[in-house]
Formats: C-alpha cells, sequence, structure tokens
C-alpha cells in the first residue's frame, strides 16, 4: 500500500527553493571603472557600523568584522562574481554562520597581474602600487557603494553589489631640505618577474649636509616594512595630541638638528614583492634576486647620489620585527659589507622556535605536541600579561581567505615566500597546511638547508664568517614579546655565547611586549657613530 505525505507537509516543501535558502553576494564591475576582464580576488564586508567604512575594517589579525572572499578568473564587465555560503570567511568561518540582523555590506575587487617569470612560471599576483600590499588602499583596485540590508542565512538572500569605484594613485610625500625619496627600476627584478619592479628607499641627511660638499657620511640602513614616513619618524612639527611616536619623531628631529649630535645618513629601504610589502631584503626562489638588488643596485645608486662613506665600517644596520630579522640576516650573509647591526625583536631567527613552533620536530601548526585527549591548541599572540588574542589556526584562516595560492600578503604566507621552495602550480609551497595544520617536513628542510634558520647558518658557517661578525651583532626583545619572538634570540644567545663573537643581548622585562627598545632613537645612532669611529680607518 503506498503511502503519502499530508498537503499540510508537500505544500511548505515546494514553496521553498534551494537557490533562496542560500546566502549569496553577487558582485560585478563596471566597465567604466575597468574596462577589461580581471583575474584577482573579491572580497565582501558586513559591518554592524558604517564608519569607517567596512573594507577598511578588514584584514586585522584581531579584527572583527566578518569577510569573505573567492578567486575570479577573466571576469568580464558586468558579470557577476558570486560569494555564498561555501566561500571562507574570517573571523566567521562561512556566512551561513552571520547572526540575522541589520548591516552595512561593501565589496572590493583585488586585481591581479601575469607575471612570466624566468624560472618558466606562469603567475597571477597583486603588484604593488606603492601602497605596501594593502588591497583596500591600493591603486586600481574596485570597491562599491555601502549599503544597508538585512541579513538572515536561515531565510536566504541574495545581495547584489557593483565595484564601481577605483581607488586613486598614492600621494607619495614631498621631498624636503631634508627627506629625499627615491624610486628605480630594478633590471634584475624586472627580468626575474618579467614585468618591471621597482625598489625604493626614503634618505634623511644630516646638518649641513648642502653647506659641507667635500664631506661623506656613514649610513645607517634601517630595515622595516614597506614606509614612506623620513627614518625614525623624524618629524619637525611637534605633534598636535603630545606623545606617542609623533613626539619620539619631533624629539628625534631636536637630537638630529642639534650642533652636538653624530653627522650620518639614514636610509629605509621600500621593496615590496606581489607576496608581502616587504622582501626580507635576500635571494629566494619564489621572489627573486631582492639580496642582489638591494646592495648590487640600490645601495650603489645611493652611494652615487649621496655622499655616503662606501666601505663596511660606515654601513651601519638596525630594524625591528620584520626589519629586525633582515637586519641580522643582512649583517650575517654580508658580514664585511656591513660595520654592526642593532637588531630590535626580530621575526624568527631559530626555526626551532618559529614563534611557538618547531617546525623540524613537530607535526602540526595548530596543536602543541601531546596524546590525543589532550593537545591544546597553540596561541599566535598575545598580550603582555600573557592574555592569548590569537591562534595559530586563527592566523591560518585569515590568509587563507585573504588569498589563494600564498597570495594572503601575510606573515606565515610571507616567510613561506621568502624561505621555501616554488611549489608545482609556480606559487610558494606551503610550511603547513592552512585548515589542518599539518607540517610539510620537506618545506622545513628545505628552509633550513637554504640558510634562511639564522641560527643554523651561524652553526654551520661559523669558521667562515665568525671573524667577521666580531662585535658587530646587538640584539633587544621584550621578554614578553607578543609573538613569542623571544623565545628564539634565547636559542641564539645560546649558540653564540660559545663562540667569541662578542654579541650583545638585552632583553626587557617585565612585561615587554614586541616594539620594546631600551635607548630612545637619538641614543641608538650616538651607539652606531661610536661604533664607526672605533673600526674608522686611521687617517
Amino acid at each position: 500500500m503506498k503511502r503519502y505525505l499530508p498537503l499540510n507537509i508537500i505544500l511548505p516543501l515546494l514553496c521553498l527553493s534551494p537557490a533562496a535558502a542560500q546566502p549569496r553576494f553577487e558582485i560585478s564591475f563596471a566597465a567604466s571603472a575597468h574596462a577589461g576582464p580581471i583575474t584577482g580576488r573579491v572580497f565582501v564586508a558586513l559591518s554592524k557600523t558604517e564608519a569607517p567604512e567596512p573594507i577598511q575594517q578588514i584584514g586585522s589579525w584581531t579584527g572583527q568584522t566578518p569577510f569573505f572572499g573567492s578567486d575570479i578568473d577573466e571576469l568580464k564587465p558586468g558579470v557577476a562574481a558570486v560569494v555564498d555560503g561555501a566561500a571562507p570567511g574570517y573571523p566567521a568561518s562561512s556566512l551561513k554562520e552571520i547572526p540575522a540582523g541589520d548591516y552595512y555590506v561593501q565589496a572590493v575587487i583585488n586585481v591581479y597581474t601575469q607575471f612570466h617569470r624566468s624560472d618558466g612560471h606562469v603567475v597571477w599576483a597583486h603588484m604593488d602600487e606603492w601602497e605596501g600590499q594593502h588591497f583596500t588602499r591600493s591603486p586600481g583596485n574596485l570597491y562599491s557603494e555601502i549599503r544597508k540590508v538585512h541579513l538572515d542565512p536561515a531565510a536566504g538572500y541574495d545581495v547584489k553589489l557593483e565595484a564601481s569605484k577605483v581607488i586613486p594613485a598614492i600621494q607619495l610625500p614631498a621631498d624636503t631640505a631634508w627627506v629625499k625619496h627615491i624610486k628605480i627600476q630594478s633590471p634584475m627584478l624586472t627580468k626575474f618577474w618579467g614585468h618591471p619592479m621597482y625598489l625604493g628607499a626614503t634618505v634623511l641627511l644630516p646638518k649641513g649636509y648642502d653647506e659641507h660638499p667635500g664631506e661623506s657620511y656613514p649610513g645607517i640602513y634601517i630595515q622595516d616594512h614597506f614606509e614612506l614616513n623620513a627614518p625614525f619618524r623624524f618629524s619637525e612639527r611637534p605633534p598636535a595630541n603630545g606623545g606617542g611616536r609623533g613626539q619620539a619623531g619631533y624629539q628625534f628631529y631636536q637630537d638630529w638638528t642639534s650642533d652636538t649630535f653624530p653627522r650620518m645618513i639614514a636610509i629605509t629601504f621600500q621593496h615590496p614583492t606581489p607576496y608581502f610589502d616587504d622582501s626580507y631584503a635576500v635571494n629566494s626562489a619564489n621572489n627573486g634576486p631582492y639580496g642582489d638588488a638591494l646592495l648590487q643596485e640600490l645601495v650603489p645608486y645611493l652611494e652615487q647620489h649621496f655622499r655616503l662613506i662606501r666601505a663596511g665600517y660606515a654601513r651601519m644596520l638596525t630594524g625591528g620585527s620584520t626589519g629586525g630579522w633582515e637586519s641580522l640576516a643582512l649583517q650575517v650573509y654580508h658580514p664585511e659589507f656591513f660595520g654592526g647591526t642593532w637588531t630590535m625583536y626580530p621575526d624568527p631567527v631559530d626555526f626551532r622556535r618559529d614563534q611557538l613552533v618547531n617546525i623540524y620536530d613537530d607535526d602540526n601548526a595548530f596543536r602543541a605536541p601531546g596524546d590525543d585527549y589532550m593537545r591544546p591548541e597553540r596561541p599566535m599572540m598575545r598580550t603582555a600579561e600573557g592574555q592569548v588574542t590569537q591562534t595559530m589556526r586563527q592566523m591560518s584562516q585569515l590568509e587563507d581567505v585573504l588569498g589563494s595560492h600564498g597570495r594572503s600578503a601575510q606573515q606565515f604566507e610571507a616567510w613561506e615566500a621568502v624561505y621555501g621552495p616554488v611549489g608545482e602550480d609556480g606559487y610558494p609551497q606551503p610550511l603547513w597546511d592552512k585548515k589542518t595544520g599539518k607540517i610539510d617536513k620537506q618545506v622545513a628542510g628545505y628552509m633550513r638547508d637554504h640558510g634562511y634558520d639564522l641560527g643554523a647558518y651561524l652553526k654551520a658557517n661559523w669558521a667562515k664568517i665568525g671573524p667577521q661578525l666580531k662585535g658587530k651583532i646587538h640584539m633587544y626583545v621584550g621578554d614578553m614579546d607578543n609573538y613569542y619572538l623571544n623565545l628564539a634570540v634565547y636559542q641564539l644567545e645560546e649558540y653564540l655565547k660559545t663562540t667569541d663573537a662578542g654579541a650583545t643581548f638585552e632583553y626587557g622585562r617585565p612585561m615587554k611586549g614586541h616594539g620594546w627598545q631600551p635607548m630612545t632613537n637619538g641614543e641608538l645612532v650616538k651607539m652606531m657613530a661610536e661604533q664607526v669611529r672605533k673600526n674608522a680607518p686611521a687617517r
């Protein structure tokens, strides 16, 4: 005997549309904004507040504004890309998790460039437009108007957005009597990427530079993220609100321009790549010959156009965080080219402590070693008091949303682009799976064997480079660095104590976090000037 469902059950089922029951955004762009097809990545941001703009609220490691992303391939004007419940998101992993309510929504399209590299690979990535790989303010990227909508994932919705606006060109700072801005095309990098590539520098001149045309000066090479501000945040004006970096920049101006201050030239580099806002100042399989380009193209250009002393004893290094790793790496890789480094809170300098991960021995980046019943989530970021604010899993989720194939322009994938091998698809090979945390030991071995683990590199090469490094390494880090970077510094100090390096280490205690520096920038320059004086050849 056949059984039939009663009408009171059948009729509601017939009224449901599978498409209507799904959360869905359709994002297109206007031909007036971009005439041809776009390959890149489209994002939609959902905010409870209209200001700042929703797209300007996304991308932060600890941001609370949900956003979702999806790749687009040769998308034509007027054709919609879909971001639906299957698209990855952060901090909510899916549109299906967004609570019902009213939201301000906005879309942005990160436009990619095709690169035909000299290694034979053809890749698509965002070409930095001198904004430092920040896609929400990158010239040429597209974005939509803000719309206020009611969203209910249970009921489903289909919201249409058009990216009709174009982010304008960056307004570069003007040169002044003190500060000069340099941007040059790099032949080496252009050849590698098959596309015009650029290097830059911001130069701070000493007092009396124009009045003494016969005088040459030592150089301070400051390593940092992409930065167009003056070195050491030199500022001729006191801050309107007082305190903070503005006050420090004004104090440094007063030091720098005083009659008794050492006369040196301070320089910050600009070297963004298609994978990050900074190349880490080394050659790499994915980024290309940035180390060679900086030392063989940019530094000679600077020494030709400014009166810098062209000798290792007069080239000083400093930097913090990313710039900290770079300052140490440049000194270690080129022990005679530079005369000393004052390295602050560097990115991991020993990969047995890649933050809290031992990339050689651990099998998973997300969970600490332990048995099946007790494997806690591994933190990535903390307050100086120790409160965890983000985990390795959450940071990996963020990068997975920001870009596929290592194109997030965020920290973990930046390291993979610098230190790791090229994958079969032409993009950086991941050190760990961004969804599971499983570590690829072949990638870890590659990073060590190609010299990017600075602690391992020093041990393997100390007999050769040690004599040129004596008295040149000075390191500073807080004991509660927010990213656990102090742990790798401890490992490096332990090794260097067994040598005659004469390296110095200083730890901020108690509860000193990321960014701790025990001296003012004026005091730092005086320390460098003393190093130059001590090592200068007799006249």
